[in-house]
């Protein structure tokens, strides 16, 4: 893939809006290669999640059903963000192929290309779902008028996500920015660093 930050955010925002469509009705799938397929792996850990958040409102269902899902909500969670540090991990793989290096001092962005997308595939949900409250049959047109005021917000922030992502790649495919990949260190998932794991362990033994 060229380091063209037009086609790149173009072909992002197309392969997640059509991969949530599709999920929804066909089996998790990943037909892309190179970037876009570390992309839509991450997006996928994304729609995964945003289902089970769903679930875990549910009154309906058992305490030990809630806490399987909270359990399932904590790793796909984990996988999300190590799937945004790969996606940095591979922006900067393509960096080097091409010869392309920042200044040493070179200014940092706020966030990175992978924490956008991340962002941006969360923004193609949110747009999916509140279609959907559109479109569903019994909506009253008092739901009607409250959903799509937030659609509209929703298209209007990916809109400007995706500009402003653009501008990013941009300044890094020409050395103007640095791209350094940040680990999240999430500390509740690594058993050494969790007290309420480790001293457990110790009771146990």
């Amino acid at each position: 893939m060229p380091l063209d930050s037009t086609t790149i955010v173009r072909q992002v925002l197309q392969l997640q809006a059509d991969a949530v469509a599709r999920w929804h009705v066909e089996p998790i799938d990943n037909p892309y290669t190179g970037l876009l397929s570390v992309v839509c792996q991450q997006h996928q850990f994304n729609f995964q999640l945003w289902h089970e958040e769903d679930i875990a409102r549910r009154t309906d269902v058992t305490d030990a059903q809630i806490a399987q899902v909270k359990r399932n909500i904590d790793g796909f969670n984990q996988r999300r963000n190590d799937w945004i540090e790969r996606i940095d991990e591979t922006l900067l793989e393509m960096l080097d192929a091409r010869g392309v290096a920042a200044a040493p001092d070179a200014p940092l962005n706020t966030e990175t290309p992978g924490s956008a997308i991340d962002r941006l595939s969360i923004m193609s949900l949110r747009v999916f779902h509140m279609e959907e409250e559109l479109a569903r049959p019994d909506a009253t047109e008092e739901h009607l008028s409250k959903v799509e005021p937030k659609r509209q917000r929703c298209v209007l922030q990916r809109a400007d996500l995706s500009n402003s992502l653009g501008v990013l790649l941009d300044d890094i495919f020409a050395g103007r920015k640095q791209l350094r990949v940040y680990r999240q260190m999430k500390m509740y998932n690594d058993p050494s660093l969790n007290p309420e794991l480790y001293r457990s362990q110790r009771r146990a033994g």
